[in-house]
């Protein structure tokens, strides 16, 4: 099995914790994970894709095993992350790369794809939503609240439940198939996101992700201009972010390569494994 070695990088005086796998000279691989979770969330999938691609898969600020900055310090939105992780690879000398999008991943992608279109072979999207026709309704009208009163408690109530360690838990496993999830996963997930402060991160990103939507529309165009190869893999039971959101690459992207996944959730990663190697290695074809 192919070497996984796990690495910090100091970005702007915030030290990033990144999963390292692959050959440098292999085309790279950017796995960018979701919310409330980190990069452990692709362990059963790096070792399946070193033999094709140079993976790097970071933690963000304040998720995982990288500095937690409080917002006095670092600016907890999409675009700031993204600039982040722009300096992570060009500091680990990663020039250009595939984006695996997945979740809060989306945003960031979108950002780097806005920023340095030049750089982005292609992209993998796992409910890595771009398009309106993806946002479940539940989460929408959570969301919604949380948009009109940034500091309400109602409001934040309305959401903190997603990161709360049964909000966790229950996105894992709200499958036709849950024992397919190890516990472990959404147990880990649960201790980053219940240290000191980390909750309070994770509000500042939902409160941001408002300014979303109203990007999708700069980046599909970039899709439709840069026409980068796009694979998406999506389950059927997924809470958040639904089909029509993959299938929704199409319009821009008439040769994307769109599976959705009947017995998964949002999790793919997690209990198709196999099924999200294979996709991404499309990629390459």
């Amino acid at each position: 099995m192919p070497a996984v070695l796990h690495k910090t990088a100091q970005v702007d005086g915030v030290k990033i914790f990144y999963r390292e796998a692959g050959s440098p000279s292999s085309p790279g691989l950017l796995l960018l994970h979701g919310h409330a979770s980190a990069s452990h969330t692709f362990r059963n999938i790096i070792p399946g894709l070193a033999d094709s691609f140079h993976v790097v898969a970071p933690d963000y600020p304040g998720f995982g095993n990288s500095d937690r900055p409080d917002a006095k310090s670092y600016t907890y939105t999409f675009e700031n992350i993204a600039k982040t992780l722009e300096k992570l690879t060009e500091q680990i000398g990663v020039t250009k790369y595939y984006l695996y999008i997945f979740d809060f991943g989306g945003p960031i992608g979108g950002w780097m794809f806005e920023h340095h279109p030049d750089k982005v072979l292609g992209l993998f999207t796992q409910s890595g939503n771009l398009y309106v026709e993806g946002i479940s309704e539940d989460i929408g009208k959570q969301l919604g609240g949380l948009w009109k009163d940034p500091h309400g408690q109602a409001a934040i109530d309305g959401v903190k439940h997603i990161l709360e360690p049964h909000g966790i838990a229950w996105a894992y496993t709200n499958i036709p198939n849950p024992e397919r999830v190890a516990p472990e996963a959404p147990d880990l997930d649960a201790y980053y996101t219940t240290r000191p402060g980390a909750q309070e991160i994770q509000l500042d990103l939902l409160r941001d992700y408002q300014n979303v939507p109203p990007k999708y529309g700069d980046w599909q165009k970039l899709i439709r201009e840069h026409k980068p190869k796009i694979v998406a893999r999506w389950g059927e039971h997924d809470p958040f972010f639904r089909p029509p959101g993959a299938e929704a690459f199409k319009t821009d992207s008439p040769n994307a390569d769109v599976k959705i996944i009947p017995d998964g959730g949002h999790f793919l990663n997690e209990t198709h494994p196999e099924e999200i190697i294979a996709g991404l290695k499309k990629l390459l074809a």
